[in-house]
């Protein structure tokens, strides 16, 4: 059963000693912002100051994004960057292209990512990466991996990972 903090329109959220406030759009899919969340908290460990839906001076936005600290301030590049749901190819490409740097990430709800893994070589074929390019399917059962409290408590053992390097 999901939380109780899922019914409401806006999420207070903990992981990892931190915590955020996701609000669900009112023509937004359930499971576009409870993505966010899951990868915010999914990936905190290897990058502490990640947030969600900032944004960063670019023709795009990113779901979910890390900077090293203070880089914003400093005009950098962000070291992490997080899609939930449907993303564009040439959103992918132009992104991985210009941040090559990033650990790039684009998650799926509950999706066998057979056809999404070779969509993503094809994009990312001919560029140069100097970071992992992830694509994640969270199971339908993540959503539980939110209690009442709005604790989260996901681990990389609970989704499927294909990692592009």
């Amino acid at each position: 059963m999901p939380s109780q903090v899922l019914s409401r329109r806006k999420w207070k959220l903990y992981a990892h000693d931190q915590h955020i406030v996701v609000v669900k759009g009112t023509r937004e899919k359930f499971t576009h912002p409870l993505m966010k969340a899951l990868l915010w908290a999914l990936y905190m460990p290897d990058y502490p100051n990640i947030s969600i839906e900032i944004r960063i001076g670019d023709k795009y936005k990113p779901d979910v994004v890390a900077f090293e600290e203070d880089a914003l301030l400093r005009g950098s590049s962000p070291v992490f960057w997080g899609e939930a749901g449907q993303v564009g190819s040439d959103k992918i490409k132009s992104i991985a292209r210009r941040y090559r740097e990033t650990h790039f990430v684009v998650a799926k709800w509950n999706t066998n990512l057979h056809h999404y893994s070779q969509l993503l070589e094809g994009l990312l074929d001919g560029i140069k990466r100097d970071a992992p390019f992830d694509l994640i399917s969270f199971p339908e059962e993540t959503v539980n991996s939110i209690d009442d409290d709005g604790n989260i408590t996901i681990t990389f053992d609970d989704v499927q990972l294909i990692r592009f390097e």
